[in-house]
C-alpha cells in the first residue's frame, strides 16, 4: 500500500501526516527549554492536568527537542500573577483564566467567560472561528503576550454558602469568592467579592473570612473540600457559563520560535482543550452523585436572582462598553456569535437534548 494511501485509509490527513514527519523534521530543530507556570495547584488533576498534557504533547511531537517544565500555582509566582511572569518574561508561558485579571482592563474577562454569556460550545466556536482568538490576540498584544486555546471546564456551578440563599436581599453585604469580572455583578446587588486562588479558598470559608465560594463544578470542588464548611450547592454559575481557558505565551518568546514549533504548541493546546472537556463530563456526574449522597444540599438559585443578576449584567456591560473601546469589540462578537448560535440550537439541538434528559431521567 502507497503511503498515502495509508493515510487516507487511516483518516490521519494533514494532522496525521504531520505526526508521522515531526521526528524527522524534529532533527532540524533547535533544542528549547520554556517554563510554564500555571493558576492552579497540583491536586486538581483536571486544570494542572490540562497544563501538564499540553507540555507533554509538545515534547512528544518534537522528539524532545522543544520542552516545556509546568509550576504549579505558587512555585514560580503566586496562582493570579500568571499573566504578569509572561508579560514580563519570567516564564515563556503561563495557563490561566483570563477574566482573573479583569483588574488591568475588563476586557480580559473574554479570554474566558463573560457573565450570561454563551456556552462551552459557542465559546470555543467564537474563539476558532468566529474571529474571537484574532480579536483577543489584538488585545492582548499591548500586554506582549499571545493565546493559545488549552482547555474549557463547561457550565460551572454557582458556588458553596453557609445558609441559604433565596432572595436578592440574601446576598446583601455576603462575602463571596468570585473570579473575575462577574464579581462586579455581584457588587451591584450588594455583595462583597473576594478574588482568591484556588489553594487559599478553602482556609478562607473555613475561618469565615468568606460567607460562600464559587470554583468550578463537583469534581474539583469535591477535591477542594468545600462541602466539608460549606452544605448549600448552588446552580447555575451564571457568570460562567462554559470558560475557556488559555495559554499565554511571551509575544516576543512565540515570534522568536520556528513556526513547526508555533504549530505543534497551538495543537498541544487544543488537545488539552478536548481532553479537559471530557474529562470534566466524565467527572463531574460521578462527583456530585457522591456529594449529595455525604449530604450536601444542591439549589437552584431563584428565579429571582437570575432575573436580578441578569439585569445587573447586561447594565454593568452596557456600561463598560461605553466607555472601553475593546471591551465593547470583544462582545459585540461573541454576543452576535453567541445568538445566532443559539438561534440554531432552539432549533435542534436543545429539543433532542431536552428529549434525551428526560428519558435518562426517568
Amino acid at each position: 500500500m502507497k503511503r498515502r494511501d495509508f493515510i487516507k485509509v487511516t483518516g490521519l490527513g494533514a494532522v496525521g501526516a504531520a505526526t508521522l514527519a515531526a521526528p524527522a523534521i524534529a532533527q532540524s530543530m533547535p533544542e528549547i527549554k520554556w517554563r510554564m507556570t500555571a493558576s492552579w495547584p497540583k491536586s486538581l488533576d483536571t486544570l494542572y492536568g490540562g497544563a501538564e498534557l499540553m507540555a507533554k504533547a509538545v515534547g512528544e511531537a518534537t522528539d524532545g527537542k522543544f520542552q516545556i517544565q509546568t509550576f504549579a500555582a505558587g512555585e514560580i509566582v503566586p496562582g493570579l500573577q500568571v499573566v504578569d511572569a509572561v508579560q514580563n518574561g519570567t516564564v515563556e508561558m503561563g495557563h490561566t483564566a483570563s477574566y482573573y485579571y479583569f483588574g488591568k482592563d475588563p476586557t480580559f474577562t473574554f479570554g474566558a467567560s463573560v457573565p450570561f454569556g454563551p456556552n462551552m460550545r459557542l465559546n470555543q466556536g467564537w474563539y476558532v472561528i468566529g474571529g474571537g482568538k484574532e480579536v483577543l490576540n489584538d488585545f492582548y498584544k499591548s500586554y506582549n503576550i499571545i493565546s493559545l486555546l488549552a482547555g474549557n471546564t463547561g457550565a460551572q456551578m454557582g458556588g458553596w454558602f453557609r445558609k441559604e440563599i433565596n432572595t436578592v436581599d440574601d446576598l446583601k453585604g455576603l462575602k463571596f469568592r468570585i473570579g473575575g469580572f462577574a464579581g462586579k455583578v455581584l457588587q451591584k446587588l450588594g455583595a462583597v467579592p473576594q478574588q482568591l486562588a484556588g489553594g487559599d479558598i478553602y482556609p478562607a470559608l473555613e475561618k469565615g473570612t468568606i460567607d460562600g465560594a464559587e470554583w468550578v463544578g463537583p469534581y474539583d470542588d469535591e477535591k477542594l473540600g468545600f462541602y466539608k464548611v460549606a452544605p448549600h450547592y448552588y446552580y447555575p454559575g451564571w457568570w460562567e457559563g462554559g470558560p475557556m481557558l488559555l495559554a499565554f505565551v511571551n509575544l516576543d518568546k512565540w515570534n522568536a520560535l520556528p513556526k513547526y514549533y508555533q504549530s505543534t504548541l497551538e495543537q498541544a493546546g487544543h488537545l488539552a482543550n478536548n481532553w479537559m472537556m471530557a474529562r470534566y463530563d466524565q467527572a463531574n456526574p460521578m462527583a456530585l452523585k457522591k456529594l449529595l449522597a455525604g449530604g450536601t444540599k444542591l439549589h437552584a438559585f431563584s428565579p429571582e436572582i437570575m432575573q436580578a443578576s441578569f439585569k445587573a449584567a447586561m447594565e454593568l456591560h452596557a456600561e463598560v462598553s461605553a466607555t472601553n473601546a475593546n471591551f465593547k469589540k470583544a462582545y459585540e462578537s461573541l454576543m452576535a456569535f453567541a445568538n445566532t448560535g443559539y438561534q440554531w440550537f432552539q432549533v435542534c439541538e436543545m429539543g433532542f437534548d431536552l428529549f434525551m434528559t428526560r428519558h435518562a431521567l426517568s
